[in-house]
């Protein structure tokens, strides 16, 4: 697996955003990041792609973090 830096970002131009139901999960930020790599796993994204997701979603706040996963995700 190649290692991610923090500074690498993820292209959303070029990879597909999954539909990922976040309404009914703990609110909990850890849940919330499993839902999301679970979704960006089955929409074909690579591990550093994910891995550079979860750097951007943790690289903030609670709402720095849902605002990622809605960047990058269709969120229900």
């Amino acid at each position: 697996m190649t290692e991610i830096t923090a500074t690498e970002s993820v292209s959303i131009d070029s990879l597909p955003r999954p539909k990922v139901v976040l309404i009914g999960t703990d609110g909990n930020a850890f849940a919330l990041l499993g839902k999301m790599k679970r979704g960006l796993r089955q929409a074909g994204w690579t591990a550093p792609q994910i891995s550079a997701f979860l750097a951007e979603a943790m690289r903030g706040d609670y709402d720095h973090l849902l605002q990622t996963c809605m960047k990058y995700a269709e969120i229900d």
